[in-house]
């Protein structure tokens, strides 16, 4: 397994940091998700150290989607980024983190009517508009007020990068944002414009996520930048902000083959800057929202391993305390993650296992064929690379409790979230 962030190994066991990983287990128990808050503070540091330019205003958002609690957006606020919220909830934690409403962006395609009344209320700072219904909703909300909302167009360049079918956001026929291609986009434009209530900055487009192609963000960016340069054009408007979102990709294992995000990110503003200069349009912001890239290395999730199988027809089961509640991507995805007996890390890894949750599903699988040394009941097993899409899309199926969640640094350990109780699973419920 690939050491990442603050991982290091003392006396045959994984550490993070000072931190023993067993250490962690007997005082916050298992599964657990563990930040490396350094190493996720140090990601922040570089991605705004190196998307900079001496031309015009560049932004960083945290893509929030990705993992999200009060305590993160604690952090993302005193690292100085912005962020992005895709729901009511998601906002509402925000809001509740104390972030700056100023240096919140909206998205959704299908926003509802309570998320905008909630989201205008807050004078949060930009909404990201995904189709003309939405700008209609947004109005009557707004009609017969003075109040006036800064909003963005989500568009769609219909550019494909090569990744999962499921985490592709801008085909023709994407359910994200209205395409550059529709004739009707110009008129689009212009009834947001035209709006009393409303203020045009420009556009958003994704291009969707765990892209490990450069070319593509590039391609992105040049297409966004003449189409702007057309719309400016057509009608007789100045755009402002372009915002480019994310999807960098990021290491699971050795099949992937992440790009040095410092270089790309110099390359890339630099890419965006001549572009701006070529076309000559009157470009002042640019965003990038990385949020995968930004948290999913500096997670893992620590197991207790239950039970150890030799199966009839050959195969080797690690059975672990979690599973597809905690981390649903393997099955949703087919993602592929490394592990590692964090109390037998120095031992030779000579039986192939196929790790498996404690879910009553036969798709509950999070690693498939997997070295390790042999393992036993009450080993610690950790998987790393799950800082993003896997507390953010938990469950409780099986009336399984989350996790809880500890955040490590050189201060010591924080819980940031609290393990569900059995009471919890019921709170809701009516009798």
């Amino acid at each position: 397994m690939k050491l990442l962030g603050n991982m290091n190994l003392k006396n045959s066991e994984l550490y993070i940091g000072d931190t023993s990983c067993s250490e962690l287990a007997k005082k916050f128990d298992t599964p657990l998700f563990i930040i490396d808050e350094d190493d996720f503070r140090e990601k922040i540091k570089s991605y705004k150290n190196s998307f900079k330019s001496k031309k015009i205003d560049s932004r960083v958002l945290y893509a929030s989607k990705s993992m999200l609690n009060v305590y993160t957006a604690k952090i993302i606020a005193e690292e100085g980024l912005y962020i992005d919220v895709v729901s009511g909830g998601e906002l509402y934690t925000v809001l509740k983190a104390k972030f700056p409403s100023e240096r919140i962006y909206f998205h959704g395609n299908n926003k509802l009517y309570k998320e905008l009344k909630f989201a205008l209320d807050n004078n949060i700072g930009t909404i990201v508009i995904d189709n003309v219904q939405e700008i209609e909703r947004i109005i009557n909300i707004l009609s017969g007020t003075d109040n006036k909302q800064k909003v963005l167009l989500r568009v769609n360049p219909g550019i494909d990068a090569h990744t999962h079918e499921y985490i592709k956001t801008t085909k023709l026929d994407s359910k994200f944002g209205e395409s550059i291609f529709d004739e009707n986009i110009f008129n689009i434009v212009n009834s947001i414009v035209e709006n009393e209530n409303l203020i045009f900055a420009g556009f958003h487009c994704h291009i969707g996520s765990q892209i490990f192609e450069k070319e593509s963000f590039f391609k992105e960016a040049e297409t966004m930048v003449e189409f702007m340069k057309t719309v400016e054009d057509k009608l007789d408007i100045k755009i402002p902000e372009l915002n480019l979102g994310g999807g960098f990709g990021v290491y699971y294992t050795k099949e992937d083959n992440p790009f040095e995000l410092g270089k790309f990110l110099n390359e890339y503003i630099e890419k965006i800057e001549n572009y701006i200069d070529y076309y000559g349009v009157n470009l002042q912001t640019v965003d990038i929202e990385p949020g995968r890239s930004l948290i999913c290395n500096s997670g893992s999730t620590l197991y207790t391993v239950g039970g150890v199988k030799e199966t009839f027809g050959g195969k080797d089961y690690i059975f672990v305390d979690g599973g597809m509640t905690d981390n649903p991507r393997p099955a949703l995805y087919q993602a592929k993650y490394e592990a590692i007996l964090v109390n037998k890390a120095n031992k030779k890894a000579d039986n192939v296992y196929t790790i498996a949750g404690k879910c009553c599903e036969s798709g509950d699988i999070l690693i498939k064929d997997y070295k390790l040394p042999k393992a036993e009941i009450g080993d610690l097993l950790l998987i790393p690379s799950t800082g993003a899409y896997t507390y953010s899309m938990s469950s409780n199926y099986n009336r399984i409790e989350r996790p809880a969640m500890v955040f490590v640094s050189r201060e010591g350990e924080k819980l940031a979230v609290r393990r569900q109780t059995y009471e919890d699973l019921i709170r809701e419920d009516v009798y």
